[in-house]
């Protein structure tokens, strides 16, 4: 019998890319003889990242549209018609059985062509607020995994199903306590402790707040691990204070996220899907340089829900010490922001989004 053979497709953030290997490790954890090949975008991080994870993964030549960039969308139209070729091209030759996106430029072009020609379909929408591609690949696959409820706002209901975000299950492989965060980070116990998570790279605003309040956080006796990114390391890693531990990666983020009473953190799909794993209390500073405004979004969901706080960028100079000083000194609405977070958290996306596809698998003939 020949092996299934499934196309993955997704990438541009490690959003979209983290969550497309996760399925295709689950994939493969249960069906070891699967053949997986991925479609991305060329000069994306997912030409890159993908390989790393074991998988080999195919270019299209496609690119989304440039807010405030005019000129650079001159060539989209040609690149769109391109790139739905190459799909074609790329479907005729692997002729998979089950077609999964998970978001991004490439991921429109594939399961276009995979819905015409006949796949089975999913996609799988990672925020509160989807973008345009997936609003229109809706109408035509067979399931829409969300990570929010509500969504039958934008797709169609019968399509739904309520799965939550893959996670990097190597975060949760093994229990580590405060205690244990501690003492790996050298922390003092008397203290409470602000997590700071500016992704891989980093993210400016949020830097320059914690730059710019060295002296505010050792007024209020809070201790600062700061992930700053590697974009920013060499500015500020000569900040001179007891109480700020800087860094430009995060390898161990049980150990990082185990350490935190507080935690400040941009809303990427991801980010939130962890951090309600964690269920510890989370200040949301959403990037506005986003397509579609998606990170206001999901953590405007969670504000209003009681589950977390939100600062928009604009809103920093205004209100932000005024917010850190009183949720940091109120035991209450701490344990009340980590619970309510906590409940949102959906340990098992992966497994439930694997579901989905063997679903899809039975009908498949």
């Amino acid at each position: 019998m020949k092996p299934f053979r499934y196309i993955i497709s997704g990438g541009g953030t490690g959003g979209h890319i983290y969550p497309a290997i996760a399925i295709a490790d689950a994939i493969k954890k249960r069906d070891p003889k699967a053949e997986i090949i991925f479609v991305g975008a060329h000069g994306k991080m997912e030409m890159e990242k993908v390989p790393q994870a074991g998988y080999r993964i195919h270019g299209l030549w496609i690119s989304g549209l440039q807010r405030k960039q005019f000129f650079r969308n001159l060539l989209f139209p040609l690149k769109l018609l391109v790139s739905l070729f190459q799909a074609l091209f790329l479907w005729l030759k692997y002729r998979p059985a089950i077609m999964i996106g998970t978001g991004g430029y490439a991921s429109g072009p594939m399961l276009f062509v995979g819905s015409l020609m006949g796949s089975l379909t999913l996609i799988q929408e990672q925020n509160s607020y989807p973008g345009i591609t997936n609003k229109l690949l809706a109408k035509m696959v067979n399931m829409v995994a969300v990570a929010y409820e509500g969504m039958e706002r934008y797709f169609p209901s019968k399509k739904i199903f309520y799965t939550g975000n893959p996670i990097r299950e190597d975060m949760f492989a093994r229990r580590v306590s405060k205690r244990d965060a501690f003492h790996h980070y050298s922390l003092d116990p008397a203290k409470k402790v602000l997590v700071v998570i500016g992704g891989s790279l980093g993210a400016r605003a949020l830097n320059e707040m914690i730059a710019s309040r060295i002296s505010f956080f050792e007024d209020q006796n809070v201790q600062v691990l700061w992930q700053c990114g590697r974009l920013y390391y060499d500015r500020y890693e000569g900040i001179n204070s007891p109480n700020i531990t800087l860094f430009d990666f995060i390898r161990e983020m049980d150990l990082f996220y185990a350490a935190a009473d507080v935690i400040i953190s941009r809303a990427g799909a991801s980010s939130i899907s962890e951090l309600c794993v964690v269920g510890k209390p989370t200040l949301f500073i959403p990037s506005p340089n986003v397509s579609e405004n998606h990170q206001y979004h999901n953590a405007n969901q969670l504000a209003t829900c009681g589950a977390a706080i939100m600062i928009q960028e604009k809103e920093i100079e205004e209100r932000f010490e005024q917010v850190f000083q009183a949720l940091i000194t109120d035991e209450k609405q701490l344990f009340s922001l980590g619970e309510r977070l906590r409940r949102l958290g959906k340990p098992n996306a992966t497994q439930d989004i694997l579901e989905c596809i063997e679903v899809l698998k039975q009908s498949y003939v």
